[in-house]
């Protein structure tokens, strides 16, 4: 029904698309400022520093989910895999496409010898919320997301 398989340089275009799909259903699409170029370069260029996976429909070849993911360092715990998004399209949800692709992304973690996996989710997202309950998922409530945006660095910097 579903084939999850590592991401080419020819699937951006459809997992653009997704990553706009997903900023509409989580009422941001004005914050998308990434690009297939940029993509292109970050995820293909001499330093890539994102990976992927698509998730295809079997019957047609569609891709209609992707898993994003990178790697960070905790003093804590070592090398973790972060899982920076994940989207299965909405028509696609509940059919199994998603435990496939969550499943392939921790196999990933291990192969890659991560001492863990790590992500996001909004405290409004009901639906997968549960889905990571059912994989035993941690949230925590103490830490807060911190950010700077390149133009509010360049600014401090300058002054």
């Amino acid at each position: 029904m579903y084939t999850v398989r590592e991401g080419k340089k020819a699937d951006l275009p459809a997992v653009f698309n997704l990553i706009r799909e997903l900023a509409l259903y989580e009422k941001a699409p004005q914050e998308v400022t990434n690009s297939v170029e940029l993509m292109e370069t970050d995820g293909f260029g001499p330093q890539p520093v994102f990976g992927f996976f698509v998730v295809l429909r079997d019957s047609d070849q569609e891709i209609i989910g992707t898993a994003i993911y990178y790697y960070r360092y905790s003093t804590w715990k070592g090398k973790r895999l972060y899982l920076e998004d994940y989207i299965i399209t909405e028509q696609e949800r509940g059919k199994g496409a998603g435990k496939l692709l969550f499943e392939r992304v921790l196999a990933k973690s291990l192969e890659d010898n991560c001492t863990g996996m790590m992500w996001q989710v909004l405290d409004w997202n009901e639906p997968a919320i549960k889905f990571y309950e059912k994989y035993g998922a941690s949230f925590e409530n103490e830490w807060l997301n911190c950010h700077l945006q390149a133009e509010e660095i360049a600014r401090l910097i300058a002054s």
